[in-house]
């Protein structure tokens, strides 16, 4: 049995397969800021066309406590919307247009992983 940590991470790895086969351009993987006053991670800052996507990746096994994209908060959506300020400052990146994306995969015991894509969130 995988522990949670596993689970994230493999699907995290499975987002950015997800993200690269639809044509995104990766940027950044797993960011944390370094000496800036917000704390996080952002999982995947993407470019699609023109626009800086930022994904953020829910891993569950299964529903029985919600979807992975219920996890997605309020206080979530800030905390993202912080972080990516202080990507874009560290990297001195103007960028247009930002949207916010999630990435929802269930992973159960037996099958194939189930990835779900809500664009601007």
């Amino acid at each position: 049995m995988e522990t949670n940590q596993e689970i994230g991470r493999h699907g995290e790895d499975l987002a950015f397969d997800y993200v690269r086969q639809a044509g995104m351009l990766v940027l950044d993987r797993n960011w944390r800021p370094h000496g800036a006053d917000v704390r996080g991670e952002l999982d995947i800052i993407a470019r699609d066309g023109d626009e800086l996507v930022v994904v953020e990746v829910k891993t569950r096994r299964s529903i029985a406590y919600g979807t992975p994209a219920e996890a997605i908060t309020r206080r979530k959506i800030r905390a993202l919307r912080s972080l990516t300020l202080a990507w874009l400052e560290q990297r001195s990146i103007h960028a247009p247009t930002i949207r916010f994306d999630v990435i929802s995969i269930i992973i159960p015991p037996a099958g194939q992983p189930v990835i779900e894509h809500l664009r601007a969130v």
